[in-house]
């Protein structure tokens, strides 16, 4: 693979993380758990892309912001696996641990925006709305659900 392919797969896959999530906190509104549930898995798996990226980031000679911007992803989607799927840890309603998460998710997802620009204005662009709508939808949720 080269840069060029590199950077379309890291823009689709930036792109399309920022409609996942947007799409979980629209199924939390819509009351379908079991919709948010096999997003979060669709989600998690998107963990596979994430790590070839990284493990062909050297081959490119990328920044060091580009190892970051898909670590906290990689580290975000970690969590994301172990606090709602296999330990299933109720953790929304303990305060540091809901900033904790909430500061790594928007870490994560604002990083994808950076990793999506490498393809140029167009994939810039789309993932900023994408993730402004992400970020509307999350705060709306949050206020009427709680979750």
């Amino acid at each position: 693979m080269d840069s060029y392919r590199a950077n379309i797969l890291g823009s689709i896959i930036g792109i399309f993380i920022l409609v996942i999530c947007s799409l979980v906190f629209v199924s939390r509104l819509a009351g379908n758990s079991k919709l948010e549930y096999w997003l979060g898995i669709v989600f998690i798996l998107t963990a596979l892309p994430i790590s070839y990226l990284l493990l062909t980031a050297g081959k490119f000679n990328r920044p060091t912001l580009y190892y970051v911007q898909l670590g906290l992803m990689l580290a975000f989607i970690i969590a994301e696996l172990l606090l709602d799927y296999i330990f299933k840890i109720d953790f929304r309603n303990i305060g540091w641990m809901t900033v904790s998460y909430v500061i790594l998710f928007f870490a994560a997802t604002g990083g994808m925006i950076g990793i999506a620009s490498l393809s140029g204005k167009v994939y810039l662009i789309l993932a900023v709305i994408f993730f402004f709508i992400m970020t509307f939808l999350a705060l709306y949720q949050r206020c009427k659900t709680g979750m």
